[in-house]
């Protein structure tokens, strides 16, 4: 598989959304840890927000307890 790094600037939703639409992504690989209950519900809110407006596969991958 191909992998790229890229810098885009603006809001980080917006802009990987974006980035992902330009570059034709087929996944978005996310990383998650575990957190205090206020983090752990912000990271989750991030992570179904690309769940639900990226236009490819999400894959949300969670820190080894």
């Amino acid at each position: 598989f191909s992998v790229e790094t890229i810098i885009e600037a603006g809001d980080p939703k917006e802009a990987i959304c974006e980035a992902v639409e330009k570059l034709k992504v087929e996944l978005l690989v996310l990383g998650n840890h575990s957190q205090g209950a206020l983090q752990r519900a912000f990271l989750r809110s991030i992570s179904n927000y690309y769940v639900h407006n990226a236009k490819c596969q999400v894959l949300v991958v969670k820190k080894k307890a």
